[in-house]
């Protein structure tokens, strides 16, 4: 079953993933970070958050950092993890960024664990 990125059905089964991988260990640089995502999708804006290193539908009001990237660059990253595309698309002009830009530095030195790659894994296998 393959649900195409950002529709109401992947972020319902992402949802459902996320919940069902329980508590998993968090690395410190992530535990505590918001970062706000807003994602060009045929013209249309599609509103998620990064919380804890998990994604997240809609933006939270206290997020210090929102960034702004089309939505096949925003599949690259989060969902395949080319982290070279995060740093291409940023260096291009595809990747915005407002506020506080030193949070999305601890994404880059961050280190995900097992159980974080195994639920990363799960959510790739089912986006089309």
């Amino acid at each position: 079953m393959s649900l195409e990125f950002l529709s109401d059905e992947w972020f319902a089964k992402v949802k459902e993933i996320r919940e069902g991988a329980g508590n998993l260990e968090t690395p410190a640089a992530l535990a505590d970070l918001v970062i706000n995502i807003s994602v060009n999708a045929d013209g249309d804006d599609k509103k998620l958050a990064l919380v804890g290193g998990m994604i997240e539908e809609g933006h939270h009001a206290d997020a210090p950092t929102t960034m702004i990237l089309p939505a096949d660059l925003a599949k690259r990253i989060f969902i395949e993890g080319d982290q070279s595309a995060g740093m291409q698309g940023f260096m291009s002009g595809q990747i915005r960024v407002e506020g506080d830009m030193s949070k999305l530095m601890a994404l880059q030195t961050a280190q995900p664990s097992a159980d974080q790659l195994a639920m990363m894994k799960q959510i790739q296998d089912v986006t089309a």
